[in-house]
């Protein structure tokens, strides 16, 4: 079944509005003032049928936001087991609720679901996922739903440790303007020596390109008509972004807008090392070149430890070249670029457990599910829109 067949009820829909043609340095679009339309009252969600995907043409006025807040729809998906870090998270959704629109969409149990409802009622419009959708990667089901229930065009989609500030919210707000896809990155502030030792990750991602945040911003029309996107995936952001290439959408990927996230505890630290290195199944000559690390490394500590030492400065200079651009240097630490190799010697090591868990169990777990596909590769996409 298509996701575009799953995506369940649409609400009363906002109408697109008209896409800006790209021009202008992303600078540029960050000075513009800013400005709140005036409110407009939105009906209440009613059922209809859902359409095979089909490119529609993008026109007329967006819903407006209360006075002195962006027009945007901040679409939060989470699923805790606990409350822990609930205080400052309805510390953070307070602070954003007077200023955009929020929607969270809690998979939790029954009980915690209910004690998130007494915290947030009067900050933001609660809701559980649709009982329609039924991915086997529950955030997807999660941002299926706040994205078909959205009240305006744009939209920012954000892992429940994704921490906005005003400047950012503005830029993603106007980046939509032109683009279908905003793709920020992320930084992690507090840096516990966890967090520092994954800085290496992000910091060599973006040496490449750019790294893989845990937060998008995006246009609710470009994902209706694209039908959605598969979420019997693991990677599910990168087939987010793929989908979005392959319906033949914008992406605009600033280098410097910077948006915070808050560290994972050294527990979840660990627990999410063989699982993130599953992610590297989506990207081939990636999981090759992880692979083929720990024999290399084990061939020249044997052979010749100055080599070894050499590569590891060549791993360090890479992922220096992450830190440049405006402000980089001020969200990634030194000492994140000199821990570098040593989140690579990791990815090698976990890379292998990967692959058993892939040809030995047919997958790895993700909370209640078993998946083997880490994400489509852009060929097939394209392939399934022709």
């Amino acid at each position: 079944m298509s996701p575009a067949a799953r995506t369940g009820p649409d609400p009363a829909t906002p109408p697109a509005e008209p896409k800006a043609p790209l021009a202008g340095p992303v600078s540029a679009l960050a000075a513009e003032p800013a400005t709140a339309p005036p409110a407009v009252p939105v009906a209440e969600p009613v059922a209809v049928a859902v359409a095979e995907p089909v490119r529609v043409p993008v026109a007329g006025p967006v819903f407006g936001a209360a006075p002195g807040r962006l027009p945007v729809e901040y679409v939060l998906p989470l699923r805790w087991s606990d409350e822990e870090g609930c205080a400052e998270l309805t510390d953070y959704l307070r602070w954003l609720s007077a200023r955009v629109s929020v929607t969270v969409v809690d998979g939790s149990p029954p009980e915690l679901f209910a004690r998130h409802a007494r915290r947030w009622a009067t900050l933001v419009r609660h809701l559980t996922p649709d009982p329609t959708l039924h991915f086997l990667n529950g955030k997807v089901n999660g941002v299926l739903t706040g994205v078909h229930l959205a009240r305006h065009e744009r939209i920012v989609v954000a892992d429940d440790d994704v921490r906005y500030d005003e400047e950012a919210l503005r830029v993603v707000h106007r980046l939509l303007a032109h683009a279908d896809l905003v793709r920020p990155q992320n930084y992690f502030d507090p840096l516990p020596w966890h967090a520092c030792w994954d800085t290496g990750r992000t910091l060599l991602n973006r040496a490449f390109g750019a790294d893989y945040p845990g937060t998008f911003g995006l246009r609710r029309s470009t994902v209706l008509a694209m039908g959605g996107y598969d979420g019997d995936v693991l990677f599910e952001n990168l087939e987010l972004l793929r989908t979005v290439r392959g319906f033949g959408g914008v992406e605009a990927c600033p280098p410097d807008l910077y948006v915070r996230r808050l560290p994972p505890t050294a527990g979840r630290f660990w627990s999410q090392r063989v699982r993130q290195a599953y992610d590297d199944f989506a990207v081939p000559p990636r999981m090759l070149l992880f692979l083929a690390v720990l024999p290399a490394a084990t061939a020249l500590a044997v052979r010749d430890r100055r080599a070894l030492l050499v590569a590891a400065a060549g791993v360090v200079a890479l992922a220096e070249l992450g830190r440049r651009g405006r402000g980089a240097r001020a969200v990634f630490p030194l000492r994140g670029a000199l821990l570098a190799p040593a989140w690579v010697l990791e990815r090698a090591v976990c890379s292998w457990a990967a692959v058993g868990l892939r040809f030995g169990r047919g997958g790895i777990r993700y909370a209640d599910h078993r998946i083997r596909t880490a994400a489509h590769s852009q060929r097939q996409l394209q392939a399934t829109r022709h």
